[in-house]
């Protein structure tokens, strides 16, 4: 990438993508680091169920774990766990909201809260005191890969002490063996999915995954959906959607996992472009929810065609085909449990607020400030 288009790329990351798109010839356009990407959306919801480019393993695992089968387990093992704590959740999320200032920093409150609501769940209380304050250290750095180099310094520096403290508890609880009956939080879920030729780090280092992956994704996902809700509603009014509408229109017009892609797993053409075995073909959820082919009026924030017939293009904040994440109608509710926390009550609004992502390996919402007045 040029340092022309890496400067256009900072400023508006996600309209520059959309530009190269707009501007390709071809279903598939090159990206400027050396990806590819599908720009048509049909070509790009074939590529996602195409048996051939989803073989083999997950890409969100990555080595950690020894085959589809476990990586599937794992992931229903984690989805049940998370699905049998909504009660405690959302109780323990009322609790930490009611404790919010009238004015608290987003997005980093949003994954404090989500944190909070789920520190239980991803370590039972009396499990792996170092661990958890690792964990929670990690939250207020950001969950996600900075897009400033100190906060991305300081996460280097804490990961290796991350990793060190889930290996050695991994390797305490498989001493003391897991007893019988529901895990009592995700790390069991975990261990109790992976077949013993597992390694201790194996494990470990897919349960910091599942656990960034919980706590990052919802907690961006409700500060997008704070955030674009209070922009787009006049203030001082009554809330004039269901958090459910919020949360779904949020993942669309601001989808946290803005690009998924994929290794090719051996030759294949798609959109009339021959691809070699290895090269990254992308599909991004981004460009899909925003298809004028697809959607009535996509850059607009607009809940409520969420209770209209005929205003749903392709939507996939989760990805879509075989490697549709497990959870992902758990996490919807997660996240529409902290929106109904957070609005209920409250009349809310949102200062220093810009709609331009921070995007890395996803794409998350600039700081602004969010203003809780009660109701009642």
């Amino acid at each position: 990438m040029s340092v022309r288009e890496m400067s256009r790329f900072r400023r508006d990351p996600l309209g520059f993508v959309e530009d190269f798109a707009r501007r390709s010839p071809t279903d598939v356009f090159r990206l400027p680091w050396g990806a590819w990407c599908v720009r048509d959306t049909d070509l790009a919801m074939t590529v996602l169920r195409d048996p051939v480019f989803n073989s083999g393993m997950a890409g969100f695992f990555g080595d950690m774990l020894p085959s589809r089968d476990t990586q599937i387990g794992v992931g229903r093992a984690v989805r049940n766990t998370v699905r049998d704590y909504l009660p405690a959740y959302r109780e323990a999320m009322a609790r930490a909201v009611a404790e919010l200032p009238v004015v608290s920093a987003w997005p980093r409150t949003g994954l404090e809260l989500v944190q909070r609501a789920t520190a239980s769940l991803l370590l039972y209380p009396a499990a792996a005191p170092t661990l958890r304050r690792l964990q929670e250290r990690n939250v207020q750095i950001g969950m996600m890969r900075s897009p400033h180099m100190r906060n991305r310094v300081r996460a280097e520096m804490l990961r290796p002490k991350r990793r060190a403290a889930a290996i050695e508890h991994v390797a305490q609880r498989r001493a003391e063996g897991i007893p019988p009956g529901p895990p009592r939080d995700v790390l069991d879920a975990v261990l109790g999915a992976c077949p013993a030729e597992v390694t201790d780090q194996g494990a470990a280092s897919a349960y910091l995954l599942l656990a960034r992956s919980i706590v990052g994704t919802v907690g961006y996902a409700v500060a997008w959906a704070l955030l674009q809700a209070c922009v787009h509603h006049r203030p001082g009014s009554s809330w004039p959607w269901p958090t459910d509408w919020m949360a779904r229109e949020a993942a669309r017009h601001r989808p946290v996992v803005w690009m998924v892609g994929r290794r090719v797993p051996q030759t294949a053409e798609y959109g009339g472009t021959a691809f070699q075995p290895g090269t990254v073909l992308s599909v991004s959820p981004y460009l899909l929810h925003h298809d004028q082919q697809h959607w009535s009026k996509p850059g607009e924030f607009r809940p409520e065609r969420w209770g209209e017939a005929g205003e749903h293009g392709p939507y996939l904040p989760f990805s879509a085909g075989p490697f549709t994440c497990a959870g992902a109608a758990v996490a919807h509710t997660l996240i529409t449990e902290a929106l109904t926390a957070l609005t209920n009550g409250s009349r809310l609004s949102v200062h220093r607020a810009t709609m331009r992502p921070h995007v890395t390996d996803s794409a998350v919402p600039r700081a602004f400030e969010l203003q809780r007045d009660p109701t009642r």
